[in-house]
């Protein structure tokens, strides 16, 4: 009896440690899509750029996240031997694995907003401090009960914050990071002309659209996997993940008047959306939350470029701070068993959660960029900017010719 135990137990983690493995390579080629989404919205003068910010950017978080960020959320480290670290299958890398592609995700955001004019090195840098130090902090608060925090919302309202795949752990925190870089850095050159918008035309609709696709695929990892391990999962984080994209789809495409980028961004903003309670919301509550959230993300867009004048390149500021705000607070909305969800959830948690995180972003977003423009600087000069990035940084184009 004691053998056919063993056997159950070695089966049942092995499982788990495929199941997040699956899901953290999901995530990983959500990073992809956040590079042909930048790629074929950015000028043709812009594009390596952005293939070489998402995939350093990328680099540079997962060694802030092992050898920092992931102690400071975790209180856990990878010193031991590996003998020690293959346990039980080798669990705790693998989540590791998962847990840095969200971290990851964070650099990979404010990419979008920064775009066409941000230096590159310096942005690197400021890239690792915000994963090794800013985001795991939040992280710890929300996901691993640290500093008391939850246990204070569920002793006071009933409940602690909810957020069961990052709307504003991970999606909001990116967002409003990048609101403060895009602020610190200034509207590219040529952008608005006597008061005016000046309209960049994106390069490549069918990049751009090519990795919508991919995030949208890959989000289904990034919802579903949140369980961690195969016990834990659940078909209707699929199902609401699914009718949220097509909610914002759907509104997006009627506000934005069949514009193909408000379009092809409106499933993005129902999923960001719906990360927060997806485990916990009806379906018809979560098409309801996607469908707000890319009304949001069109409406605001349109505010911030052409009203307020701040030149966020790929909107991430209303795409994943405003609609990860929004659909932190929805779960304590639609999460409700009065409007069909599985309960245990809080509107006050919800609402202070979900401010503590935007303060924590913008004061972090302050200290770092701040920091950094201060030291280093942020921008290109304006003969790099109008070379583009691509020459100026990288010095090659990304489509060039080989006739002699």
């Amino acid at each position: 009896m004691d053998t056919v135990n063993s056997a159950v137990e070695t089966l049942l983690q092995g499982t788990n440690t495929l199941f997040i493995l699956l899901g953290a390579i999901m995530v990983f080629a959500m990073h992809a899509g956040f590079a042909f989404l930048e790629v074929g919205t950015v000028r043709n003068k812009n594009q390596v750029n952005a293939l070489i910010k998402i995939m350093t950017d990328f680099a540079v978080s997962c060694l802030c996240y092992f050898f920092i960020g992931y102690l400071i959320a975790y209180d856990t480290t990878f010193y031991a031997s590996a003998a020690e670290l293959s346990a039980n299958n080798g669990y705790d890398l693998v989540k590791f694995f998962f847990l840095m592609t969200f971290a990851a995700a964070i650099p990979a955001i404010v990419s979008g907003g920064i775009a066409e004019r941000a230096r590159f090195y310096p942005f690197l840098i400021a890239s690792g401090l915000i994963v090794g130090f800013v985001y795991p902090f939040f992280e710890g608060i929300i996901w691993n009960g640290n500093y008391g925090f939850q246990a204070w919302l569920e002793a006071s309202f009933g409940a602690g914050f909810h957020d069961f795949a990052g709307s504003i752990v991970v999606h909001g925190m990116g967002g409003w990071l990048a609101l403060v870089a895009v602020v610190l850095l200034g509207s590219r050159n040529g952008r608005y002309k006597n008061g005016k918008l000046n309209a960049f035309a994106p390069s490549n609709i069918p990049f751009l659209a090519l990795g919508a696709w991919i995030l949208s695929i890959g989000w289904f990892g990034f919802n579903v996997m949140s369980a961690q391990t195969v016990d834990g999962i659940s078909g209707l984080v699929a199902a609401n993940s699914l009718m949220a994209m097509v909610g914002g789809i759907l509104t997006a495409m009627w506000f934005g008047k069949n514009d193909p980028g408000f379009i092809h961004n409106g499933p993005l903003a129902g999923l960001v959306a719906v990360c927060a309670g997806s485990d916990v919301m009806h379906p018809i509550g979560s098409l309801v939350v996607g469908g707000i959230a890319g009304w949001l993300f069109v409406w605001l867009f349109t505010v911030m470029q052409n009203k307020i004048k701040v030149d966020d390149v790929l909107g991430v500021w209303p795409l994943h701070g405003v609609c990860g705000a929004w659909g932190a607070i929805a779960a304590g909305i639609f999460g409700t068993e009065a409007l069909g969800g599985l309960g245990g959830v809080s509107l006050v948690s919800q609402l202070i959660g979900t401010a503590l995180g935007i303060v924590i972003a913008i004061v972090g977003g302050i200290i770092v960029y701040g920091g950094v423009k201060k030291l280093a600087g942020l921008r290109l000069s304006e003969e790099e900017e109008y070379k583009g990035a691509d020459l100026s940084i990288h010095k090659i184009g990304s489509m060039n010719s080989d006739d002699i």
